[in-house]
């Protein structure tokens, strides 16, 4: 947990879940530039906060817990986001209900006064959520951003410019910018081009030439990752009624490839994405063998499955956390991973070789297997003892 001080107050900010080990705080330079700017103490007038003020793209609630006496309307794509909002909301003694909390795929307000965004690393998802926005605001709307310059690209003001209307940044502040934009109601609407279909190669087994659905922010959006291909190549063969999780499920081409190669297996697809669980709802519907049954859960890891519950796990975790580069979320991946599996049941993972994930599977499972491997990408497989 980390202070953070603001012209608003002095705020007790952490990321969800916590976790000591990694000490990575809940806020960057970026969210204070913003926060600044909304006090007017960037040699410009206050950002106006009356009206219907929405926050989009805030990553572990620090500008929502900040500007909770204004009532704002926090969007985000993460569950984790979603949770350390209330977290930190709590923590510092505002009211639960000073901030309404929507997902990426809830309707958003009608009319929107001030759009306050924090750029994400998704391009794709910054597109889908400004014409999903757009339409609410109006001519007096306040539009800022706010990014590390590392994430503000040409193309980034371009789509400040195509979909809402003149844009403009400001000077670099400790490597943070800001992005001001003035709708522009003469611009046309359009509706977003997210999803996006694509059909897969042959070779990767069951889903070879089948259709994948991507929601905007989904990684690879527009094709099949390296990483997930070598998998779908070295997936286990299995038959009988498994109960089989994939976890960090995206676009859910490794759990609907489970269900075809196991038509009695139940599916649970599982990610702390609601573009992704979308996603991976509609790639499922699309290709899934008759009669078969999933639930599509959006969740952290798998804390709210019940102990001993499960056959499989199916996991290609990610090593980073926005920017930050941290084994974090794979570690709560693999314990919860253990603590989900009957015994005798097997977690499979893949990722890339330089990560070491079978020391940590060692660690937690006290065995590890290599099912695969190239000189890239390895399949690793533990059992739960």
């Amino acid at each position: 947990m980390n202070r953070l001080t603001t012209s608003q107050g002095v705020f007790e900010l952490a990321r969800f879940p916590e976790d000591h080990r990694d000490r990575l705080r809940a806020w960057d330079a970026a969210d204070e530039y913003l926060l600044r700017r909304t006090a007017g103490t960037e040699d410009e007038e206050p950002v106006p906060l009356t009206g219907t003020v929405v926050v989009l793209g805030d990553r572990w609630g620090a500008l929502a817990t900040a500007l909770a006496g204004h009532h704002p309307v926090q969007i985000t794509d993460s569950y984790l986001a979603r949770r350390a909002t209330r977290a930190n909301l709590a923590r510092n003694g505002a009211d639960p209900d000073a901030v309404r909390i929507l997902s990426t795929r809830d309707t958003p307000p009608e009319r929107i006064d001030t759009l306050l965004v924090r750029v994400p690393k998704s391009l794709a998802l910054l597109e889908d959520q400004l014409h999903r926005l757009a339409p609410a605001l109006h001519a007096g709307s306040v539009v800022t951003g706010t990014g590390m310059v590392k994430e503000i690209h040409t193309s980034t003001l371009r789509l400040f410019e195509r979909i809402v209307g003149p844009t403009r940044t400001s000077l670099a502040v400790k490597k943070a910018r800001l992005i001001h934009c003035t709708p522009d109601p003469a611009l046309p609407t359009a509706p977003s081009p997210w999803p996006y279909h694509y059909e897969l190669p042959d070779g990767i087994g069951a889903m070879s030439g089948r259709t994948v659905t991507n929601h905007a922010g989904i990684f690879c959006a527009d094709r099949l990752d390296i990483g997930t291909r070598f998998f779908l190549e070295h997936l286990p063969e299995r038959t009988g009624p498994d109960r089989v999780v994939d976890l960090g499920c995206g676009n859910g081409v490794v759990g609907t490839a489970a269900a075809l190669g196991n038509p009695e297996a139940s599916l649970t697809f599982l990610d702390e994405s609601y573009q992704a669980v979308a996603s991976a709802e509609e790639t499922f519907r699309a290709s899934a063998p008759p009669g078969a049954e999933a639930r599509f859960v959006v969740g952290d890891a798998l804390a709210d499955v019940p102990p001993a519950s499960v056959d499989l796990v199916l996991c290609n975790p990610p090593f980073h956390s926005h920017q930050a580069v941290t084994d974090a979320t794979a570690r709560t991946m693999f314990q919860g991973a253990r603590a989900a599996l009957r015994p005798g049941g097997e977690l499979w993972v893949v990722g890339n070789r330089h990560l070491g994930h079978h020391i940590r599977l060692r660690r937690i499972f006290g065995n590890c297997a290599t099912v695969a491997g190239d000189p890239k990408f390895v399949v690793l497989r533990a059992v739960r003892r």
